[in-house]
């Protein structure tokens, strides 16, 4: 089963956490998951994916405007149906990362897709919208990035397996 995480990323933090979810979805069996920029992303994995987790650093409380463009052409990889999620980095703690990834999922539901990060369901940590990361704090959250690419992939195995 195929998924795909797409990402903007600048400094690289944003690709170091997107390969971080790409590793929690791999510990599901029979998930093959990579990690794509917007500036590479592999159009026909990406169509054949069940899950599509979109993550972006975080500029003026809200998505990088290359994120923007990526989201608002979502519709062309047949997205409808599928599992969504996403995830931010941002340079401060209160930053805006939540609001980026609000404007991701609210495209996502736009698209048709089923938006899912598993909330308070799972246990702790409670991840509600997605995880986010803080620069120069990357190493402190990479266990919340990977749970949540395990979280992400255990429910798309539910739903499309």
């Amino acid at each position: 089963m195929k998924m795909s995480v797409v990402y903007h990323s600048v400094s690289g933090n944003t690709r170091a956490m997107a390969e971080i979810i790409v590793q929690g979805m791999e510990q599901v069996e029979g998930v093959e998951a990579r990690a794509f920029s917007i500036d590479a992303v592999d159009e026909d994995w990406l169509r054949e994916s069940v899950c599509l987790v979109a993550g972006s650093p975080t500029y003026y409380a809200s998505v990088s405007g290359a994120m923007k463009l990526f989201l608002e052409k979502l519709g062309k990889y047949g997205v409808a149906g599928k599992l969504g999620g996403a995830f931010a980095t941002a340079n401060y703690i209160h930053g805006g990362a939540e609001l980026a990834m609000q404007t991701i999922l609210d495209h996502m539901l736009v698209y048709g897709m089923m938006v899912y990060s598993g909330g308070g369901s799972r246990g702790k940590p409670v991840i509600h919208l997605g995880p986010q990361a803080v620069a120069g704090q990357l190493e402190e959250t990479e266990e919340t990035f990977r749970l949540y690419g395990q979280r992400m992939a255990t429910k798309a195995a539910e739903l499309f397996g």
